[in-house]
């Protein structure tokens, strides 16, 4: 689910304008999983009576939950999802894309039916795939005889995330940013803010980049819509970045350190 997987899957993060060799965000940088605050706003998931209902899903949607294949428009990783109850405490999800799988996820819930975890494989990049795991806890209970993971859930924190979706090399020169990440994203934008083509994320066509001093803002688009801000700011000593993220689909703002490598 983007929903969870692509809050770490965009760590591609990320003024006088002016042409220098190097800047401050030269080199390769890796998120710091410890200092990372989710947002606050809850998940939140229904199952129940055979249907899986994903409220806050982008766009929403609602499918039998008998482990086949079922269209799902609106979202640009997947048409297909299949929801699978394993047992009475674990969910396992596939998303498809033209037929291909392009992300697997269990939902295990704990004994105490107080946290749980997803465990997920994302295939839908170009690069090789992102694997990870995050730690969920509940706020609300689902309606009477629902199964166990219904109800409203706030992300906790990131457990594990492959090394491909927390580490990146960012590049300037001449006036152009280039990044290039292990997941296979990348793109090379000048930093007064024009728009430059993003590769290798299904959801995201084209990037805006803005230094200003210490600070980098960068602005992900789909088709001409921004979808997401991350705004960079580098330490005194050039050795770590503080980084808010802002899902503008979602409405939710995360934010959390890298340190260079």
């Amino acid at each position: 689910m983007r929903t969870f997987r692509k809050v770490f899957a965009v760590l591609a993060l990320l003024s006088p304008v002016c042409a220098f060799a190097g800047s401050a965000f030269d080199g390769t940088w890796k998120t710091d999983l410890k200092q990372t605050q989710e947002s606050k706003k809850p998940y939140e998931f229904i199952l129940q009576n055979g249907m899986f209902d994903c409220k806050t899903c982008v766009p929403p949607f609602a499918i039998k939950a008998d482990g086949q294949d079922h269209p799902v428009s609106g979202n640009p990783y997947f048409d297909t999802v299949a929801v699978e109850v394993v047992d009475a405490n674990t969910i396992k999800t596939t998303y498809k894309k033209a037929g291909k799988v392009t992300e697997t996820m269990s939902a295990i819930l704990a004994a105490d039916g107080k946290t749980g975890r997803n465990e997920y494989t994302d295939s839908s990049g170009s690069g090789a795939p992102v694997t990870g795991s995050y730690e969920f806890v509940r706020l609300a209970p689902g309606p009477a005889g629902s199964h166990a993971w219904s109800g409203k859930w706030q992300l906790s924190k990131a457990l594990r995330v492959s090394d491909n979706a927390t580490t990146w090399t960012w590049k300037e020169a001449d006036g152009v940013l280039s990044l290039s990440q292990a997941n296979g994203q990348s793109y090379s934008a000048k930093i007064d803010g024009t728009e430059a083509p993003f590769q290798g994320d299904p959801g995201v066509t084209s990037v805006k980049v803005k230094i200003a001093g210490n600070t980098l803002e960068e602005s992900d688009l789909r088709n001409g819509k921004v979808v997401s801000v991350m705004t960079a700011t580098v330490s005194a000593d050039g050795k770590t970045l503080k980084v808010v993220t802002e899902d503008k689909l979602r409405n939710r703002t995360t934010s959390w350190v890298a340190n260079k490598q």
